[in-house]
């Protein structure tokens, strides 16, 4: 018994294929419905197997952003914590500390300063980014952050006093606060 290969040339059979899997997909996808006789490859247009009104994609590339959308929902290995989730804590006069994540000695944290707080002068082990969330902070004489500001601390930096009139949040990505880092 000798190999039959098939003597339909390649453009013939790829897109009957797609069209194979497109109508298994959506099978899966949207059990009921009728299935469209237009090829996969074809632009995205009205189709039979959409009720009136409904804008739904059709074709592989949707079909497929519609499964992957799917099965990412029911991805649960993300972490979310709501605004009142989680709990604050005391680090400083003035300071609170909220940590939201800790991996591998890099902490992703919350600082709550109230008006008038500071952080003393201290070095960093390691990069640390900073993005101010609400209110205004001062870095030394010479640097002040509103919301949405970023600011960024190399490793092995020192850092000048930060300050706060109004009070803010800030949202901080670096090594776990330790007292040793900081100068007096």
């Amino acid at each position: 018994m000798g190999l039959s290969l098939s003597t339909k040339p390649c453009k013939d059979w790829i897109p009957e294929a797609h069209r194979r899997l497109d109508r298994a997909v959506r099978k899966v996808l949207n059990p009921g419905l009728p299935l469209r006789r237009k090829g996969v490859m074809e632009q995205p247009g009205p189709s039979v197997d959409t009720p009136a009104g409904d804008d739904v994609p059709v074709g592989a590339p949707a079909i497929r952003r519609r499964l992957m959308d799917r099965v990412a929902d029911t991805d649960t290995s993300h972490l979310t914590i709501a605004g009142d989730e989680g709990e604050w804590r005391p680090l400083l006069a003035g300071v609170a500390i909220k940590v939201l994540r800790e991996q591998a000695g890099v902490l992703s944290y919350l600082l709550r300063l109230d008006p008038g707080a500071t952080l003393p002068p201290h070095r960093h082990p390691q990069d640390e980014e900073c993005i101010v969330l609400q209110g205004r902070v001062r870095v030394g004489a010479q640097i002040e952050i509103g919301p949405g500001g970023y600011h960024l601390a190399h490793r092995g930096a020192l850092h000048a006093t930060i300050g706060t009139e109004t009070g803010a949040i800030l949202f901080l990505r670096g090594a776990v606060p330790h007292a040793s880092q900081v100068l007096e």
